[in-house]
């Protein structure tokens, strides 16, 4: 067993190698033990990851606000307060605020995070639609 005390937490700091686009906050709730890694992430409206995959997958726990998740080659969908996302092993993805609101989840991240360029502005919607 382990336990991370709140004095050990890294704080907003971030962690070395993430990528974002917007006003975000990062705070490194578990470090990386046994290849899972655990962050709160707080995001302004508009605010996202870049592109990345996750060796062993993800979950994320919205915890507070609204935002979008979108794969590779998928419409963005949108995230509430209370949704659980599993992200499968190697799936290419990005996640965020919505343009209206912002969004706290909760990182789960299993194995290592891969990076890849950010999300053009043209791929993330600026209006928030009717499912929004």
């Amino acid at each position: 067993m382990k336990i991370t005390r709140a004095a050990e937490q890294a704080g907003t700091a971030g962690k070395p190698g993430s990528r974002f686009t917007g006003s975000v906050w990062n705070y490194l709730t578990m470090p990386a033990t046994d290849g899972v890694t655990i962050n709160t992430v707080t995001f302004s409206p508009c605010a996202r990851t870049y592109w990345h995959t996750h060796e062993h997958g993800q979950i994320l726990q919205v915890v507070a606000g609204r935002g979008l998740i979108c794969t590779a080659g998928g419409q963005p969908e949108v995230l509430r307060a209370g949704d659980t996302v599993w992200v499968p092993a190697g799936e290419r993805h990005w996640h965020g605020g919505a343009p209206d609101s912002f969004l706290t989840h909760t990182a789960i991240s299993l194995g290592r995070t891969e990076w890849a360029e950010p999300v053009a502005d043209g791929d993330y919607p600026t209006t928030a639609t009717s499912s929004a």
